[in-house]
């Protein structure tokens, strides 16, 4: 290989399915045919919703027949962040699509089953496939112990154990008993555990950036990952932020040679790859807002420097970049040794052989359209949202509700209720109020930013006083969409029932409001009793708030 083809190796950059000639500038990107034939890219992160199965099946198709034209025929590596949930958050997860929706992995938490997670991570692995994705950059293995961070909704939860249990169930789902071609390849993140993060903002950002254990609970958030090198994870991510107060140098874990060579490689054993969150060596924009590249704790170092640290560190991969020639100026100028490009390609191109790309990287387009999002598929996702639906209090049984009855409703389609009961405007005309609400968040500014649900987990005073009111004039049925914890003692107090949900469609809601399925889910976290008790809790600590409100593991049913 040459030096070129080396490099290009070690980037895996994100592409959208369109004209393959196009640019796409608004990742800031060249066409993918230049990144292909011209950068020697191979390994490519899917972006946006695949509502077309069989259009976009061509499409892969379309680009691998421009990387076998290449002087090698590397085949290009295709994959994807979680796509078989709710979540839209364009850094974080991409929209269900036409692919089977199941609840958020906090939802799959709830549910308490490894079985059913290995069964949900099958038939996602069976949608990748046709669709041709081969590595899925999750699961997400974090431990929510900062209730105000985030990321929760795409963790398993607060509890270690359980957390451990379940990723071992959703690697064999989608890497399957041997790695081969009909493997998807995880990617298990973030390593070391990006849960503990200072006053629970996230290190997208440079107000973020510090990971802190003042608890002294570094350790314990390894103990998933253990478990996931254990199930035979293939591939890790590191997150963005940089620890502060550990034995650890305090730069971003990426950058960080103790953290990668020193505890992953060598204390772990772990030999496979590692590839860095996205964008840390230049700086972009995003949804129309600038980013800088997350190289906390380096941001004084040039992308030259930046490249070279990374490599230093042990990674293999820069996620979200597609700056090639950075490699090989390093090599060029003897700052990195082709030895060293050597050992990350190699790793790389194993990965390829094992997927059986090279064998084959085509797939069928008439197999995809009928395979993804297939009958069955969504009828497992459907009964695991009814299911995951968690149920707090229920006041003198105020659920299941009968047939028949006047609902005031909020936040949900009236055609969802599909004749149950008759719709009224005001909750004075009502036997009974629904009302279906957000998890509240502090509004942050920028397109991108904004996506990102954090700060205070209490509801604001006069949203607050609304719901309360609609409590007192009539029995009232609340849920709440939690992306993370949130602070609920009036609501529970006033409320007749008081349901959480964590990616539950309305008409699912409404069938276990209504009896025709029953709430099985359990709490995959403390609820906090106070924003106060947040503040004081250390955030590596699991269950550290003060008297919580509900403890993990709540959850009351019909039976």
């Amino acid at each position: 290989m040459t030096l070129e083809e080396k490099a290009g190796l070690l980037f895996h950059s994100m592409v959208v399915p369109g004209p393959v000639q196009q640019a796409q500038p608004a990742f800031g990107l060249a066409s993918t045919a230049h990144m292909v034939t011209g950068q020697h890219l191979s390994h490519f992160n899917l972006v946006g919703s695949i509502d077309d199965p069989a259009a976009t099946a061509r499409w892969q198709n379309e680009v691998q027949e421009l990387a076998r034209r290449t002087r090698l025929g590397i085949p290009v590596t295709f994959s994807t962040d979680p796509r078989n949930h709710f979540t839209d958050n364009a850094g974080v997860a991409a929209a269900a699509g036409g692919l089977s929706q199941w609840p958020e992995p906090l939802g799959l938490a709830a549910l308490r089953s490894a079985e059913l997670v290995e069964r949900f991570a099958d038939v996602a692995r069976r949608e990748y496939l046709a669709l041709g994705l081969r590595v899925a950059l999750h699961p997400q293995i974090d431990l929510a112990t900062e209730p105000r961070w985030a990321r929760i909704a795409g963790t398993f939860g607060e509890d270690a154990d359980l957390t451990s249990e379940l990723v071992r169930a959703y690697l064999r789902g989608f890497q399957t008993a041997q790695v081969g071609p009909g493997s998807v390849s995880t990617m298990t993140k973030h390593f070391p555990g990006g849960g503990p993060q200072r006053d629970g903002e996230d290190p997208h950002f440079p107000y973020g950036r510090e990971q802190v254990y003042p608890g002294g609970r570094f350790d314990h958030h390894l103990a998933p990952f253990r478990a996931a090198l254990d199930a035979g994870a293939r591939q890790v991510m590191p997150y963005y932020g940089m620890p502060v107060g550990t034995e650890h140098e305090e730069v971003a874990f990426a950058f960080n040679h103790g953290v990668i060579t020193g505890l992953l490689r060598e204390e772990l054993g772990f030999d496979g790859i590692v590839c860095t969150d996205w964008g840390l060596i230049t700086d972009t924009q995003i949804m129309g807002q600038d980013m800088p590249a997350r190289a906390w704790g380096v941001e004084h170092l040039d992308e030259l420097s930046r490249v070279e640290r990374v490599l230093a560190a042990g990674c293999d991969q820069f996620g979200g970049e597609a700056r090639s020639e950075l490699v090989v100026e390093l090599v060029r100028t003897g700052r990195v040794s082709q030895e060293r490009l050597d050992v990350s390609a190699a790793r790389l191109l194993r990965e390829k052989f094992l997927l059986g790309l090279f064998d084959d990287p085509f797939v069928d387009p008439e197999h995809a359209r009928v395979t993804v999002g297939r009958a069955d598929f969504r009828a497992q996702g459907e009964v695991a949202q009814r299911e995951a639906v968690t149920l707090l209090t229920n006041d003198r049984g105020l659920l299941p509700l009968g047939r028949g009855l006047r609902v005031y409703t909020e936040g949900i389609d009236p055609a969802a209720l599909d004749g149950r009961a008759s719709v009224v405007g005001s909750p004075e005309e009502a036997d009974v109020a629904v009302l279906r609400l957000e998890a509240p968040f502090e509004p942050r500014p920028g397109g991108f930013e904004a996506m990102f649900h954090a700060g205070s987990l209490a509801f604001a005073r006069e949203e607050l006083d609304r719901v309360l009111a609609v409590c007192r004039t009539v029995p009232t049925v609340v849920d709440v969409h939690l992306d993370r914890p949130s602070v609920l003692p009036e609501i529970a107090a006033a409320a007749g029932a008081l349901l959480v949900t964590f990616g539950s469609s309305g008409p699912a809601l409404l069938d276990v409001v209504f009896g025709a399925a029953s709430p099985r889910g359990r709490l995959p976290f403390d609820l906090p009793s106070s924003m106060a008790a947040v503040e004081a809790s250390r955030p590596d600590v699991p269950f550290d708030t003060a008297d919580p409100l509900f403890r993990f593991g709540h959850g009351l049913s019909y039976d």
